[in-house]
């Protein structure tokens, strides 16, 4: 048979109390991902003819967090999953297709077992195919009931199921792909005579399999896929699963991860072969780090492209943009804008900011770098302070190459210090220091003779 259009429900309606959030639970995250934006990038290259997400709860910040992605469909009152589906009738009902419908607090999901389920129910031209999943403890879980053929008689839930049900280890993912036409006439005719008083969408396939359509099954080969999310212990849950499924890439790829069980990367993250990841490492948004690096433990990243061959030791470096060869750390501070040329040091509890810093510079120890652009091979003393603030206003400080800076200066912007300029250590710069000239700012040392017998725990004594 022809394929048929693919049609997609994302099912975001629900309020998510057991989370106890202010937040749409479709918008928690999963390993940096909103648990939403997994859903429909596992559903998009299945290049579907209409994409509708049916919102409630939250409805505008899940609009706007998802944007032009989807078409929308607010369910006005939360009366059950059959309820909500049914609000995209409008959208759908001349679709001759089939659709896909699942939730969007399902973000385990790969594209391949989509297509998969996809491609069994156009092969078997079934009303309707069900993913479902064998689990080590189906406990809570709606049951897979089998005919003699294979085909689905019933899904009895946790509550109803015999003795001998229980027993069965098949389970409902949540996932369905119907035919079209039938899913809405279907939905007609569910009733909501149950203790919740709602619409339950898999009520719809005992209607079909009653007027005489065949309900399939397709049963995935990973259980951790589905994995949905309605609490924190949950989505703790897959955090876990998806770090887990993102450092088994990594790792195939090349990169050595220590102890991937307590490393933590988003996805989109993009590693070089033979990088050495430490335990306790935390590399989040749209980083990039090279190859050949090291990353100790206690680090955190956050959207930002490290080189090759760099080291970072226990130090956080967010939005900022480091070289090859680069060593940072440990307990340094890479805040947004800054920028480390090849071979740069940074060492312990150095701050930089909105900072270009040249090639082969060394900034040792216990300074702040901020709002300048210092040249290459430039030497920065400890306990030197860039002073870029007034409390209104920040100022720019331009160091030129080969510069030494001498420990404790305060460097008072707007200041430009020159190529092989010197600033005497314990200064204050507030002007230019010129091509090989040394800026000396500081009071004129003064002895005080016989001091020591002057001091009060002398007379006492």
């Amino acid at each position: 048979m022809s394929e048929k259009d693919v049609n997609v429900i994302v099912l975001a309606a629900g309020n998510g109390s057991r989370m106890r959030s202010n937040l749409p639970k479709v918008l928690h995250n999963v390993a940096g991902k909103a648990m939403i934006d997994w859903v429909l990038d596992a559903v998009s290259p299945l290049n579907p003819a209409q994409l509708i997400t049916i919102t409630g709860v939250g409805a505008q910040a899940v609009k706007a967090h998802v944007g032009d992605r989807s078409d929308f469909v607010t369910q006005e009152q939360q009366l059950g999953t059959g309820h909500a589906v049914q609000q995209a009738y409008p959208k759908l009902k001349n679709s001759q297709g089939v659709t896909l419908i699942m939730a969007g607090d399902t973000p385990m999901f790969r594209t391949e077992t989509l297509a998969d389920l996809v491609a069994e129910h156009q092969r078997s031209n079934s009303a309707v195919t069900v993913l479902t999943a064998l689990a080590e403890d189906p406990t809570g879980y709606g049951r897979i009931v089998r005919g003699d053929d294979g085909s689905v008689l019933k899904i009895v839930e946790q509550k109803d199921a015999s003795v001998t049900e229980r027993r069965i280890r098949e389970i409902n993912t949540g996932v369905y792909v119907f035919d079209n036409q039938l899913l809405f006439d279907a939905l007609t005719r569910v009733k909501n005579d149950n203790v919740q008083s709602e619409f339950y969408l898999p009520d719809t396939l005992d209607i079909l399999r009653q007027a005489g359509h065949t309900i399939r099954a397709h049963q995935l080969h990973d259980f951790t896929e589905s994995l949905g999310v309605n609490d924190r212990v949950a989505l703790a849950v897959a955090n876990e699963t998806m770090f887990q499924r993102i450092n088994r890439q990594h790792m195939l790829n090349g990169v050595e991860l220590v102890d991937p069980k307590n490393t933590y990367i988003d996805a989109g993250v993009v590693i070089g072969q033979d990088t050495l990841v430490e335990p306790g490492v935390t590399i989040q948004g749209q980083t990039v780090i090279g190859a050949d690096s090291t990353i100790t433990h206690g680090s955190r990243i956050l959207d930002s492209q490290i080189g090759d061959r760099t080291t970072v030791t226990d130090s956080q470096i967010e939005a900022s943009v480091v070289g090859d060869d680069v060593t940072i750390g440990p307990y340094a501070h890479l805040r947004p804008n800054a920028e480390l040329a090849d071979k740069v040091h940074i060492g312990n509890y150095v701050e930089v900011k909105s900072a270009q810093i040249g090639e082969a510079s060394k900034v040792g120890h216990l300074t702040y770098v901020g709002n300048a652009t210092v040249g290459k091979d430039v030497n920065i003393g400890a306990g030197t302070i860039f002073v870029n603030y007034d409390g209104v206003h920040k100022f720019h400080t331009e160091v030129g190459d080969r510069a030494f800076i001498g420990s404790n200066t305060k460097i008072i912007a707007p200041v430009k210090i020159g190529d092989e300029a010197i600033t005497a250590a314990g200064s204050t710069i507030t002007d230019d220091v010129p091509e090989h000239a040394m800026g000396i700012a500081r009071g004129r040392q003064q002895n005080k003779a016989d001091f020591w017998d002057r001091m009060p725990h002398k007379k006492d004594s």
